[in-house]
C-alpha cells in the first residue's frame, strides 16, 4: 500500500500524505464531490479532477498488486522463482508487462516444446543455437529414439528430432518478455491497420453501405482515430470486414512471404537473439526456428494484443467524448421556474402535449393530430391555444425527434394566433418556442421512477412532460435518466460498458455538485447525486418538514448528518433556497 500511495502521489504531483488521506476517505465510502468540498483540510486541497484521477488509478494499481501477488505465488509453488525474476515482477508497471513475465510459467496445456524437452531434446537445441557450426543432422543422431513413447510422441527419425529442436527454441523465444515487448512496441509505432471487405459480401449485408469507406482501408496503427478504430472493429464483429495488422512495407494483398525470405519481424527477432545467417551448417535450421517463432507463435498473439490496445485507447477517447457531451447537456442554461408546454412530436400517433407549472408539476395533458392521417390542424391549434391561455404558458419545448420540423411549424402558427389574441386580450401571455433534445425521454417514460412521479399518466404523455421539464432545468430532469440512455456519443454499445457507466455517473455527480440543488423541488435521483459520505437517515424524530423556507431551517433539521447542514462552499450554492 505505501508503494501505491507514493506512486499516485508522484503521478499527481501531490504529497503522499494528501493521497493517503484521500484513499482512506474513499475506502470509508466518501464520494469524490464530498471529499473535494468537505474534506479539503484532510487532503490538502486536492480538487475533484485530481481525486477522480486518483480514484481510477487506485483501482488499477490495486488490481495490479493483487495479480502480482498471485503470479509470485504461482511461480514460487513451481520452485522457479529466482531473485532476478522476483525483482522484475516487483517492478512491472503494467498488467501487460506482468503477464509477459508470467507467460513462461503460466500453467498451460502440454505443448510440443514441452514434449520435446521431456524426451531429452533440449540439450541438442542449446548446442545448435550456441554453436551453429555443428551439423544438425549428425548431432541429431544421438537423440533419435528406438521407438515411440507411451504418450505417442515420435522421435524415431532425424527430421522428427530437429522438429523438436524447432519447437523448443521457438517456444522459448516466444516467451521471452523482452523480445515480445520489443516486437509489440515496434509494430505499434510502425505497423499498419488494414481492412478489406470479406469476400462474398457483395451488397447483401444490411450494413454494407455504412462500412464502404473501410473496404480498402489502411492507416498507421498508432495514428488511427478512435471513431475509425471502433468502426473497423464493428465491421469485423459483424463479419463484413477482414482486419489485419501489416508490417511496415507489407502489401495488404500479398500472400505469406516465400519460404526462405524473412519478414521484418523475423529480422528483428534474429537481431534480438544476436543471431544472423552466416552460412554455417545449423543456420538454415535456426532461420526456420526464427520464422516459426514469428509466424506460428507470435504473429497472431501480437496482433491480438495490439488490437486490444488500439480498442482500449479508442474506447477511452469515445468515453471522454460521451462525458464531455453529457456535461454540456447537463449544464445547459436552465429556463428557470416558468410554465412550459412540452410537445413530443409524432405523425401517425399524434403530438403528445404536457403542461408543467413553474415547479415542474404536471398540470394538463392532451394529444393532437395535425399530421397524416388525420390532418386535424385546426383542432390541434385550438387545443394548444386553449392550454396556453388556461395555464399561462411562457415557453413551448419541442422535442427534436421525428416530425420535429413539422411540429415547429405548427408551434409557429400557434404563436401567430396567440399574437392576434393578445392584441384583443393584453393579459394573454405570448410564449417562446424552443427545440430541445428528447434523447432518453422514452426511456424515462417507461421507467419505475416516472411511474412513481406520474402514476395515472399514459407512458407517451410522460415523455412530453419530461421534454417540458428539461427546458426548465436540464440537469434536474436528465439526472433521472440512465446517462447511457441519453445518447450523446457514437458506438455506445462497442465500448466497455462498466467504464462508460462509471465515467458518466461521475459526470452526473460532478455536475450536480457544481450547481447545487433546490431541496424544495429536487427529485430523489438529484439528491442521490449530492456530495455525501456513507450515511443513512436515522429514524425521524418528527414528521418530515414539507418545505424549507431557507438554509437556517435546513441547518436545524437534526435528521440530516452534520456535514449536510453546513453552508455550501462559495460558488456552489446557486440553487440553494
Amino acid at each position: 500500500m505505501p508503494n501505491i500511495t507514493a506512486q499516485i502521489a508522484q503521478e499527481l504531483g501531490a504529497r503522499a500524505e494528501q493521497v493517503q488521506a484521500a484513499i482512506e476517505l474513499l475506502d470509508g465510502g466518501a464520494t469524490v464531490p464530498f471529499i473535494a468540498r468537505y474534506r479539503k483540510e484532510a487532503t490538502g486541497g486536492l480538487d475533484d479532477i485530481q481525486l477522480r484521477a486518483l480514484e481510477q488509478r487506485l483501482a488499477y494499481l490495486r488490481e495490479l498488486e493483487d495479480r502480482r501477488d498471485a503470479v509470485l505465488r504461482s511461480i514460487a509453488e513451481q520452485g522457479k522463482l529466482t531473485p532476478e525474476l522476483q525483482a522484475a515482477i516487483a517492478t512491472a508497471a503494467t498488467k501487460q508487462e506482468l503477464e509477459d513475465l508470467y507467460l513462461p510459467y503460466k500453467p498451460k496445456r502440454r505443448t510440443k516444446g514441452q514434449i520435446a524437452r521431456e524426451n531429452g531434446i533440449e540439450p541438442l537445441a542449446d548446442l545448435l543455437f550456441t554453436d551453429p557450426t555443428r551439423d544438425p543432422a549428425q548431432e541429431a543422431l544421438a537423440f533419435v529414439k528406438a521407438e515411440k513413447a507411451e504418450d505417442g510422441s515420435d522421435f524415431t527419425t532425424v527430421p522428427a528430432v530437429l522438429d523438436g529442436v524447432r519447437d523448443i527454441l521457438s517456444e522459448r523465444w516466444a516467451e521471452d518478455a523482452r523480445l515480445v515487448q520489443g516486437l509489440r512496441e515496434w509494430l505499434w509505432a510502425e505497423g499498419v491497420l488494414c481492412s478489406k471487405k470479406v469476400e462474398g459480401k457483395d451488397g447483401e449485408h444490411p450494413d454494407h453501405a455504412k462500412f464502404r469507406d473501410y473496404f480498402d482501408y489502411q492507416e498507421p496503427l498508432s495514428r488511427v482515430p478512435s471513431h475509425r478504430a471502433l468502426a473497423v472493429f464493428r465491421g469485423r464483429s459483424i463479419d463484413l470486414l477482414d482486419v489485419r495488422l501489416l508490417q511496415p512495407g507489407e502489401e495488404p494483398d500479398a500472400k505469406a512471404a516465400p519460404r526462405g525470405v524473412p519478414t521484418q519481424a523475423e529480422g528483428r527477432i534474429a537481431l534480438q537473439l544476436g543471431w544472423s545467417h552466416q552460412g554455417r551448417p545449423a543456420d538454415d535450421l535456426l532461420r526456420k526456428c526464427v520464422a516459426w517463432t514469428w509466424r506460428v507463435k507470435l504473429s497472431l498473439s501480437t496482433e491480438r494484443d495490439l488490437f486490444a490496445r488500439l480498442r482500449e485507447d479508442a474506447e477511452r477517447v469515445a468515453i471522454e467524448v460521451f462525458a464531455n457531451n453529457l456535461r454540456d447537456l447537463l449544464l445547459a442554461a436552465p429556463a428557470g421556474p416558468r410554465t412550459v408546454m412540452g410537445l413530443d412530436p409524432g405523425i401517425r400517433t399524434g403530438v403528445k402535449v404536457a403542461v408543467v407549472d413553474a415547479t415542474g408539476k404536471l398540470v394538463d395533458t392532451a394529444t393532437v393530430y395535425p399530421f397524416e392521417p388525420r390532418r386535424d390542424v385546426e383542432g390541434a391549434l385550438a387545443s394548444l391555444q386553449r392550454l396556453c391561455v388556461q395555464h399561462g404558458v411562457e415557453l413551448i419545448a419541442i422535442g427534436n425527434g421525428t416530425a420535429s420540423r413539422e411540429t415547429d411549424r405548427l408551434a409557429a402558427e400557434l404563436l401567430q394566433r396567440l399574437g392576434s389574441l393578445k392584441e384583443r386580450t393584453p393579459e394573454v401571455k405570448l410564449p417562446q418556442k424552443v427545440v430541445v433534445s428528447e434523447s432518453g425521454a422514452s426511456v424515462y417514460s417507461a421507467s419505475e421512477f416516472a411511474s412513481q412521479e406520474m402514476p395515472d399518466v399514459d407512458v407517451s404523455l410522460r415523455g412530453a412532460a419530461s421534454i417540458a421539464r428539461r427546458l426548465q432545468d436540464p440537469l434536474a430532469e436528465l439526472v433521472k435518466i440512465d446517462p447511457k440512455s441519453i445518447g450523446v456519443g457514437q458506438y455506445q454499445h462497442d465500448v466497455n460498458q462498466s467504464e462508460l457507466a462509471r465515467t458518466l455517473d461521475a459526470v452526473v455527480e460532478d455536475c450536480v455538485n457544481a450547481v447545487g440543488v433546490d431541496l424544495n423541488t429536487a427529485s430523489a435521483p438529484l439528491l442521490a447525486a449530492l456530495a455525501r459520505h456513507a450515511w443513512r437517515f436515522p429514524e425521524p424524530r418528527r414528521p418530515a418538514q414539507g418545505h424549507w423556507p431557507g438554509r437556517k431551517d435546513l441547518r436545524a433539521e437534526r435528521r440530516l448528518p452534520a456535514h449536510t447542514r453546513r453552508y455550501p462552499a462559495a460558488g456552489h450554492d446557486r440553487r440553494a433556497p
